[in-house]
């Protein structure tokens, strides 16, 4: 049987509104709703998710040994969008995508050190995050921004025209403000 023709036959009580996890702009929520598939053994469910907006359906095929909740398999659903965006940073950020390699070795080589500079990131970022909270009005430092500060004062420092530290607080005030817009709006959507 079709995901879309098994869709169909969803109630529509049957279908409940959870977050996929946190997004840029606040909460992914979306209609989710699963339907039992026939098995020999452990949970086979087809699990469906509804665009609130525009209805748009994505169907995910999902296995279990034992039995689980809705919110679980939600939230693995929910973790697709986090390596995606994982893996974007990478090639934004450490240059992951810009390999100019024919070879094995070679393009093994040139991943690994890409994501040796991503981690590196991540950890400054956490560190920074655990040891120095961000002043109120601020967000915490990103893996953007410290990588755009290492840019600024390591690699060229002679060329600076403008202080480096006074450009990143601006921008990262104007982020917290943009991000707090965005979640009064979304929480003016929801109610």
């Amino acid at each position: 049987m079709r995901a879309d023709t098994l869709a169909a036959t969803v109630p529509p009580g049957a279908w409940a509104r959870l977050s996929a996890g946190r997004g840029a702009k606040g909460h992914r929520y979306y209609d989710w709703a699963w339907v039992s598939l026939t098995a020999d053994s452990g949970q086979h469910w087809l699990l469906i998710r509804r665009h609130l907006r525009h209805g748009e359906l994505a169907f995910y095929r999902c296995y279990s040994p034992t039995p689980v909740r809705l919110g679980e398999l939600v939230r693995v659903a929910g973790r697709r969008w986090t390596i995606e965006e994982s893996f974007q940073a990478g090639k934004g950020l450490a240059g992951l995508d810009e390999h100019q390699v024919r070879r094995w070795l070679a393009w093994r080589r040139w991943t690994l050190l890409a994501m040796l500079a991503h981690a590196l990131l991540a950890v400054i970022a956490a560190t920074q995050r655990a040891q120095h909270p961000p002043p109120e009005g601020l967000i915490a430092l990103t893996c953007n921004e410290i990588r755009h500060l290492f840019t600024e004062l390591i690699t060229k420092p002679t060329r600076r025209l403008t202080n480096p530290h006074a450009w990143s607080r601006w921008r990262r005030h104007h982020q917290h403000q943009a991000r707090a817009c965005h979640y009064r709006r979304q929480q003016t959507q929801l109610t």
